[in-house]
C-alpha cells in the first residue's frame, strides 16, 4: 500500500506592483488609448480620383506589379485583402499617381 502526502496549498506569487501603479488604479484613472488610425479605403480614393472603384481595383493591381515604378504599393497591399492605407503614407502616394497616369495602350 502507498502513502500520499497531503498536497500543498497552492498561493500565487505576489506581483511587483508598484505605488504609483496601485494610486493610479485606486485613482481611476486610465492609459490614454491611442485612437485607431482611420485609414484611406479604395473606395474613397476612386472617389477622389472621380473613377469607379473596380477600375481603380484594376489599375492598383497592375501598378503594384510594376515595382521599379511603385516600389511600396506591393509590398504594402496584401493578397486578398482589401486596399486601403494610412493617411500620408507613401503607399498612398503611390497608389494616388498609379491612379493619376493615363495608360499607354
Amino acid at each position: 500500500m502507498t502513502t500520499t502526502e497531503p498536497a500543498k496549498p497552492t498561493t500565487a506569487a505576489p506581483s511587483a506592483v508598484s505605488k504609483s501603479d496601485v494610486a493610479k488604479l485606486a485613482s481611476g484613472s486610465k492609459a490614454p488609448a491611442k485612437p485607431p488610425v482611420e485609414m484611406v479605403t479604395l473606395d474613397q480614393l476612386a472617389r477622389e480620383m472621380k473613377m469607379p472603384a473596380r477600375d481603380a481595383r484594376m489599375l492598383l493591381r497592375l501598378a503594384a506589379k510594376q515595382t521599379k515604378l511603385y516600389p511600396t504599393l506591393g509590398k504594402e497591399h496584401v493578397a486578398r485583402q482589401p486596399w486601403s492605407w494610412a493617411p500620408g503614407s507613401k503607399a498612398l502616394d503611390e497608389a494616388r499617381k498609379a491612379l493619376s497616369a493615363t495608360p499607354t495602350v
